[in-house]
């Protein structure tokens, strides 16, 4: 299926919108084949089909995530998008709300040939880290 050609920045909202509805599927779709995730503590990772396994994996540890973008600046390719995260750590598939969180974001998306080619996430884990330390019942360093 061929989709029409989108502006840069709405690619990069149907992206977002395609997280929020929580569709592997539908996110790999809006990727290029090489597409790059660089997460919040620079990690990279690559492909298509990997990002598929590794976003099914994400919502499944947080069935409730969602983003929401309250800005966005476009430079040619790049899309700068700023808002919020937030999610619900469920390490049994069933979210737990002491477990819940939310921050501040941004995102960063390469698009080419009217697909996401980079996205990366700048967001502070450190609390989301504390969850799952805690529900996981390990101490973390004090």
């Amino acid at each position: 299926m061929t989709r029409p050609k989108l502006a840069s920045d709405e690619t990069a909202l149907d992206f977002v919108e395609r997280i929020n509805r929580r569709s592997p599927d539908a996110i790999a779709e809006l990727m290029t084949d090489d597409h790059v995730f660089v997460d919040s503590l620079g990690q990279m990772r690559s492909g298509r089909e990997q990002m598929r396994t590794n976003w099914a994996r994400y919502l499944a540890m947080f069935p409730d995530y969602a983003v929401e973008v309250d800005r966005t600046f476009t430079d040619g390719r790049v899309v700068v998008l700023l808002g919020r995260a937030r999610g619900t750590y469920a390490p049994d598939g069933v979210p737990v709300e002491e477990n819940r969180w939310e921050m501040p974001a941004a995102w960063r998306a390469v698009i080419r040939s009217g697909l996401v080619a980079e996205w990366q996430v700048y967001a502070d884990n450190s609390p989301v880290a504390k969850i799952i330390e805690r529900a996981s019942g390990r101490a973390g360093p004090n």
